[in-house]
């Protein structure tokens, strides 16, 4: 009986063949051309499709002179103080629409923000995602961004509420004379 190593030649070729490629990777070998010039083709029409429906949905706020949030949840406070930024430098005014809660309530003092009549503005102390645990100075962040009556009530109690507090517009503004009502939401006649 003939006995091999594995560095010899013998075992080498036996070895590759067993080991080679398989005739999928035969195939895409043979066909390589073809596949990247299918694959150029499906990227050029996926940018085309972009470029060409880009407009319907970016034109309308380059141009306009407001940025609506609507129905906004909140969400990561740290997130939002980035977000706040971003839309005080915008340049634009910021009309705060439907249901602002939680995280969102710090983009209500903006110098260029203004609240939809019907508004609503929910406070809630800040909680680690999907518990009830308050997170330590996350709550003293929130409330740097309020004024007037509204840090009172925040500093008063919402700030540890797990409930939400929510209230209208219209009681926002009195509680924070600051704060505008946008006089570009025309509601409609009764």
């Amino acid at each position: 009986m003939k006995s091999s190593s594995l560095s010899s030649p013998d075992y080498r070729g036996r070895a590759a063949r067993a080991t080679g490629p398989g005739p999928l990777v035969a195939a895409i070998c043979r066909n390589w051309s073809l596949l990247r010039k299918s694959f150029a083709f499906a990227m050029l029409g996926a940018a085309l499709l972009m470029i060409l429906t880009m407009p319907l949905h970016a034109q309308n706020p380059k141009n306009s002179r407001f940025i609506d949030v609507t129905d906004n949840r909140g969400g990561n406070v740290l997130e939002m103080v980035k977000r706040r930024e971003e839309l005080s430098r915008s340049g634009k005014i910021v009309r705060i629409r439907g249901y602002c809660r939680s995280a969102c309530t710090i983009l209500t003092t903006m110098p260029n923000a203004c609240l939809g009549p019907r508004a609503r503005i929910g406070f809630h102390a800040p909680r680690i995602p999907n518990t009830s645990i308050i997170p330590p100075y996350v709550d003293q962040i929130m409330g740097s961004y309020y004024r007037a009556g509204i840090r009172d009530r925040w500093f008063g109690g919402w700030n540890r509420s797990l409930n939400m507090n929510v209230i209208t517009a219209r009681e926002y503004v009195q509680l924070d004379p600051q704060t505008r009502i946008c006089e570009s939401i025309k509601l409609p006649l009764r």
